[in-house]
């Protein structure tokens, strides 16, 4: 009997394949800011990008991602240390990368009939 997945895992779905292009658009933009002379811009458009996955992910209960992101968003915003900066961003994205593919895989995941929802918020 082929399971189908619940409404909430086809939302979190499509959430979660617009993600990969955003992931490789941060990576670009967290390089550039470890460039000799980055640009407040550059922290804009990082910022922007993050908020948006944030709001996006909060929208269909992918906490840790949110989580990931809000910090990340943060992190960039704040003055000082740019090295430290830098660093606590790449590694809040292998963080956001290693979120994306647990949820991916628990909302690929089918739901039994009469189960409870496994993507559902504890």
């Amino acid at each position: 009997m082929a399971d189908k997945l619940t409404s909430r895992q086809q939302a979190q779905i499509a959430v979660l394949e617009g993600l990969p292009t955003k992931f490789s658009q941060m990576h670009r933009l967290i390089e550039e800011l470890a460039g000799p002379r980055p640009d407040i811009s550059v922290v804009r458009r990082l910022c922007r990008l993050l908020d948006e996955g944030k709001g996006a992910t909060s929208g269909v209960g992918l906490s840790a991602l949110t989580q990931t992101m809000g910090s990340m968003g943060m992190m960039a915003r704040r003055t000082g240390g740019e090295q430290m900066k830098i660093r606590g961003l790449r590694e809040g994205l292998a963080s956001l990368k290693i979120n994306f593919d647990g949820a991916l895989r628990a909302a690929r995941k089918p739901v039994e009939p009469g189960a409870a929802d496994p993507t559902a918020a504890t």
